[in-house]
């Protein structure tokens, strides 16, 4: 038997990625976003709505985009509770923030792999801003990839929120091969 939950969005999983920004005065600036993603192999979009970080990167023109992982699920739990308007969450979070050579905009090095880009698009969305950035460079630990230089999510373990019970969980265990476990079907 099936339930009707109504409006209720229910897909999973949503990945937790960190956008980093500079403001006005090029101090480092990062939040947590749960609504975004790849829109194409070399873009992200992501939403968000008003926030220090909207301000940034409308003035900037620059984001960073690095998934979070189970190492620093502290620190990207902080960058979504706390608001930049009021703390320097740079400076609390003890991370460390380096200018990318790619955009303007920051790169956190204790994410194992980061995403620099810059804004191609904005589009005004359910009171929220959509920013479409072209990836301009991808920063990875080679920590996370595998022998044939593939980043490998399961060494990486990227969080992910299940936004049904606000938990974050990790990414990790291979089931089936893309593109190879449907053959049986054709």
């Amino acid at each position: 038997m099936k339930k009707d939950l109504g409006q209720a969005g229910e897909l999973f999983p949503q990945s937790v990625f960190i956008v980093a920004s500079y403001d006005e005065d090029g101090v480092p600036n990062a939040m947590n976003v749960a609504w975004g993603g790849e829109c194409t192999r070399n873009e992200v979009a992501i939403n968000i709505g008003d926030h220090k970080t909207t301000e940034n990167i409308l003035a900037r023109g620059a984001f960073t985009v690095a998934p979070a992982d189970r190492a620093h699920v502290v620190e990207a739990d902080y960058f979504g509770m706390a608001t930049g308007r009021k703390v320097n969450k740079a400076e609390r979070s003890g991370l460390t923030f380096t200018k990318s050579t790619f955009v303007d905009a920051p790169v956190i090095e204790e994410f194992p792999l980061t995403m620099e880009c810059e804004v191609r698009a904005v589009q005004d969305w359910g009171g929220e801003k959509r920013f479409i950035g072209e990836i301009v460079n991808t920063r990875v630990d080679e920590a996370i990839l595998d022998d044939e230089g593939r980043v490998d999510f399961g060494k990486m373990e990227p969080l992910i929120y299940d936004s049904t019970r606000r938990i974050y969980r990790v990414v990790g265990e291979e089931v089936a091969g893309a593109w190879d476990a449907g053959k049986p079907l054709m």
